[in-house]
């Protein structure tokens, strides 16, 4: 890791890539210190989401929807939530290009923290090819626990830590 790398990367694990015949699912496992109850309201709460992750309005109840907006709005998503049941499992559908994938947050006690499961599934093999989800979620995990502490990351580190990714998340190969 270089001295930039390692000044924006914690040494937190790499997402697990796996690869059907139609898709690609990528999963990031995560501690932090505070509660499961905490790590929820980073996830669900708007002020907490726009800390690590985007901008964001929350109708927090399966079939209420997420929406968010990156980077002052030049990346806008509107997600349907699937899955909530406070504070263990969030999900939600987000649809990348034509294709409809999922959005998975599992957490669990884990002695005096909280252990942090982020499944994203159903991704087409193109727009897996490019490291894009990878190295997004990476970066944005990367913020995560600034956001527990309430601090928010500002856009142009998100973005640093995406670029300092790549080299980590190489292009898939093999796929047509």
């Amino acid at each position: 890791m270089s001295t930039v790398t390692g000044s924006l990367l914690s040494d937190a694990p790499n997402g697990v890539v796996t690869m059907t015949d139609d898709a690609v699912q990528v999963v990031f496992h995560r501690r932090y210190r505070q509660s499961v109850e905490k790590v929820w309201a980073a996830l669900t709460v708007p002020e907490r989401l726009g800390d690590w992750f985007a901008e964001a309005q929350v109708d927090l109840r399966v079939g209420g929807t997420i929406r968010l907006n990156w980077n002052k709005g030049m990346h806008q998503a509107e997600m349907r939530i699937t899955v909530c049941e406070p504070p263990r499992a969030l999900a939600w559908v987000w649809t990348i290009g034509e294709r409809d994938t999922l959005v998975r947050f599992d957490l669990t006690p884990d002695g005096d923290g909280c252990a942090l499961t982020l499944t994203h599934s159903g991704l087409s093999h193109d727009g897996a090819r490019d490291g894009g989800v990878r190295t997004g979620w990476h970066a944005h995990l990367e913020a995560l626990p600034d956001a527990l502490e309430g601090r928010a990351t500002p856009w142009e580190t998100k973005t640093a830590r995406e670029a300092a990714l790549a080299g980590i998340y190489p292009k898939l190969s093999g796929q047509s």
